[in-house]
């Protein structure tokens, strides 16, 4: 049975966000149906177990992200994403323990003095881009997600701001970049590939974005990935074009570095 979104202590606002994030927002508890819905039947039972045996054994460390857009409270006549609405990501430190040099939405273990894991996000995400989370609204949790690698049970939180203000990174030992990347750069299909490990198999092979900064994969890109599929943004993309990690990295900045 699939678990319920987390509820969180610091309150959530659902009804704030823009008329152009409403799909998201009314169909957030399908994000991770969504994500599953790419993984081969063998895979998704081996990520299953793994979740099983973690949690039988007590395993891991609860965790939250903050997954937040930007934009104009008023959309597109037509429908659709404002052409400047973005989603704020990071490149964690390439000396990191964990998930070193990938592409993440700002977050973390949760602390002691947190009172949820609302109140982890917007704290990680306070300390790693400076971000001012006084203008934050939080909207949604999605559901615990186990993150093997690290065997971190995080929580993906779902925010907006109508302007959050100047972010930039503040501890070059834990974050390599900080960037707002406009939403229609994630939408558009000459931008999405499938990635996998050299060490595993193509099947374990998930949604990336190949950016001017970074290259978006692994859990993140899963949660993007299903989110654009379950808010009705997502466009047709080639979804054979498979690529092994380090050549999709060797990939990144592109001929003229632009955000496409």
């Amino acid at each position: 049975m699939r678990e319920a979104p987390v509820s969180a202590a610091v309150s959530l606002t659902p009804d704030v966000g823009p008329a152009w994030l409403r799909p998201l927002v009314d169909n957030i508890d399908h994000v991770p149906a969504a994500a599953r819905r790419r993984l081969p039947a063998d895979v998704l039972a081996m990520v299953t177990a793994a979740k099983a045996t973690a949690k039988l054994r007590g395993d891991g460390r609860d965790a939250a992200v903050l997954v937040l857009f930007s934009g104009p409270e008023s959309g597109p006549a037509d429908g659709g994403v404002p052409d400047d609405a973005d989603l704020l990501l990071t490149v964690r430190a390439s000396t990191l323990r964990h998930h070193a040099g990938q592409a993440a939405f700002p977050g973390g273990a949760s602390d002691p003095g947190d009172d949820g894991p609302v109140a982890t996000a917007l704290r990680e995400a306070r300390e790693e881009t400076g971000i001012d989370t006084s203008r934050l609204h939080p909207l949604a949790t999605m559901e615990k997600t186990f993150i093997a690698p690290s065997g971190f049970h995080v929580v993906p939180v779902l925010a907006y701001s109508p302007d959050p203000g100047p972010v930039a990174v503040v501890n070059e030992a834990e974050t390599a970049v900080v960037a707002r990347v406009p939403v229609r750069a994630f939408i558009n299909p000459a931008n999405r590939l499938m990635v996998y490990r050299s060490s595993l198999h193509r099947r374990f092979a998930g949604p990336a974005f190949l950016l001017n900064e970074m290259l978006v994969w692994g859990f993140t890109g899963q949660v993007i990935s299903a989110m654009l599929d379950v808010a009705g943004w997502a466009q047709p993309w080639d979804t054979t074009d498979v690529r092994e990690l380090d050549e999709a990295m060797a990939l990144v900045g592109g001929e003229d570095g632009a955000v496409r």
